[in-house]
C-alpha cells in the first residue's frame, strides 16, 4: 500500500527530476546513519534498514533535502556546507535568500544574522556598518549585536568568512562573542567558510546535476527598501536568476513563509509557482494551527500544491508510543496538498530534546527514549504521513532510510 501510495502521488503531482548529468556519483552516508540503526529498539523497521547496510547508495532525489548544507557540522548556507549536503545524497540543495545593500541575492538563513553566523564583527570597518554595534556584556546585560545583509554590498559580504551559527552572550569583545555553540553541532570544520552569492549557489548545485530549493526570506526592514525596492521585485528577481542561467522550472522548488511570495509566483511565474513550497510556522499556536488545518481546501483552490511545516506538526504520539499522522496531516492530504517537511537532525541528541520539550519534537515528546527513534519519526513520515520530501541538518540520515526502502 505504501508503494502505491507514492506512485499515486507521483503521477497527481509535480515530480522530481533527476538530470541525467549529475557529477556528485560516490554518495557517503558516512557512520550516523548506522549509529542511529544500532540504537534503535528491536522492530521490523530496524531489521530493514540493517537489511540494506551494504547495499550502494545514491542521491535521493525524491526525499532527502540539505537544510542550508549540512549545518550538523559545516557553516550553513556556506559552499562547503553545499557540498557535503550533496555528497551525502541529497537530491535538493537549499539556499535561504537574503537581499544586500546593492540589492543583490545571497544565501543566508537571515537578512540580519551575519553577527552570529559570520565572522563581520572581527571586521572593524565592517562592524562599522552593522545596523546594532557590537555591545559587551556588562553586570545587567548580555552582549548583543545585530549585522544585517542589507547592511553591506555583495562585494563585502563576499569578503566574510562563514561560521557556525553561535555566539557568546558573555562576550565582552568581537573576538570572545564568536562561538557558544552546543556541543554536538561542532566547529571542527568551522574554518573560514565561504559565503555563497545566489547566483554561485545557482551554479553550484547545477554543475552538481542536482536540484535547487531557494527559499524568500521575510525582510527585516522595512519595505520598499530603499524607497523603491518592494517584496514582488525581491520575489520576480529571485526566479530571474534561474531564468538567466536557463534553469529548467523542473528542477527548482522556491519556498517561502511569505504567503504573498507564494501567491506571486503562483500569478506571475506559474512555471515555477506549481511547485512553490508554502512553509507553514502558523502551527506554533493552537489557534494558528486550527486556522492551518481550516484554511486547506481554499489554499488548494488558490494553486498552492505543497505544504511544509514543521515535522512535529505531522505526528501525534499514541499512548503506547506509537507515531500516527496529525490533524494537520490528514487534512492537507484530504485537500489533494503534499506534504513537505522540516528539519530532521535540528535538535540535536534525540532523547535531550524531548526531554527539554525542543520546539521539533514536543509534540511526540512521550514517543521519544532514544537517538534511534530518529528513524520511527523518519518512517512515520514517510509511511503513514507520505510526506513527499524532508529537510534536514545532515542529509545523510535521510538519504541512507531512502535507499533502503526504495525512495532513492
Amino acid at each position: 500500500m505504501y508503494f502505491l501510495l507514492l506512485a499515486g502521488l507521483a503521477a497527481a503531482a509535480p515530480s522530481f527530476h533527476r538530470p541525467s548529468n549529475a557529477s556528485v556519483t560516490n554518495i557517503q552516508v558516512g557512520p550516523r546513519p548506522f549509529y542511529l540503526v544500532d540504537d534503535m529498539d528491536p522492530s521490523p523497521l530496524k531489521d530493514e534498514l540493517l537489511a540494506c547496510k551494504e547495499k550502494p547508495i545514491r542521491h535521493a532525489p525524491t526525499f532527502s533535502i540539505s537544510h542550508r548544507g549540512g549545518p550538523l557540522q559545516f557553516p550553513e548556507e556556506s559552499h562547503e556546507g553545499m557540498l557535503a549536503g550533496a555528497r551525502m545524497g541529497a537530491g535538493i540543495v537549499e539556499c535561504d535568500v537574503a537581499f544586500t545593500k546593492d540589492r543583490q541575492l545571497v544565501c543566508r538563513h537571515s537578512q540580519c544574522d551575519l553577527h552570529t553566523t559570520t565572522n563581520i564583527l572581527t571586521i572593524p570597518e565592517l562592524a562599522a556598518k552593522c545596523s546594532v554595534p557590537f555591545q559587551p556584556a556588562n553586570a545587567t546585560h548580555e552582549a548583543t549585536a545585530k549585522c544585517c545583509t542589507s547592511d553591506i554590498t555583495l562585494a563585502e559580504f563576499k569578503t566574510l568568512c562563514a561560521k557556525m551559527d553561535s555566539s557568546n552572550a558573555s562576550a565582552t569583545t568581537p573576538a570572545d562573542y564568536q562561538y557558544d555553540g552546543p556541543a554536538w553541532r561542532t566547529a571542527l570544520y568551522d574554518t573560514c567558510a565561504t559565503p555563497v552569492e545566489h547566483r554561485e549557489y545557482i551554479r553550484l548545485i547545477d554543475s552538481l546535476g542536482l536540484q535547487l530549493s531557494p527559499e524568500l526570506k521575510e525582510p527585516l526592514v522595512p519595505m520598499p527598501f530603499q524607497g523603491n525596492y518592494t517584496l514582488e521585485m525581491y520575489a520576480q528577481q529571485l526566479i530571474d536568476d534561474y531564468k538567466h542561467h536557463g534553469i529548467n522550472p523542473a528542477r527548482v522548488w522556491p519556498q517561502s513563509f511569505l504567503p504573498d511570495a507564494i501567491f506571486y509566483w503562483l500569478q506571475h511565474e506559474p512555471a515555477f509557482g506549481r511547485q512553490a513550497i508554502f512553509l507553514d510556522e502558523r502551527v506554533d499556536t493552537a489557534q494558528g494551527y486550527a486556522d492551518a488545518v481550516a484554511s486547506m481546501p481554499e489554499l488548494a483552490r488558490k494553486g498552492v500544491r505543497i505544504m511544509a511545516p514543521p515535522y512535529a506538526a505531522l505526528l501525534n504520539a499514541t499512548d503506547d508510543g506509537d507515531l500516527v499522522p496529525s490533524l494537520y496531516a490528514r487534512a492537507a492530504r484530504a485537500a489533494g496538498l503534499d506534504l513537505i517537511t522540516w528539519s530532521l537532525e535540528r535538535s540535536g541528541p534525540l532523547k535531550q530534546a524531548a526531554a527539554r520539550g525542543d520546539y521539533y519534537v514536543k509534540p511526540i515528546a512521550s514517543a521519544i527514549t532514544k537517538d534511534g527513534d530518529m528513524y520511527r519519526i523518519v518512517d512515520a513520515l514517510a509511511r503513514k504521513v507520505g510526506v513527499k520530501a524532508m529537510f534536514s541538518d545532515w542529509p545523510a540520515t535521510v538519504t541512507y532510510y531512502a535507499n533502503c526502502v526504495g525512495l532513492a
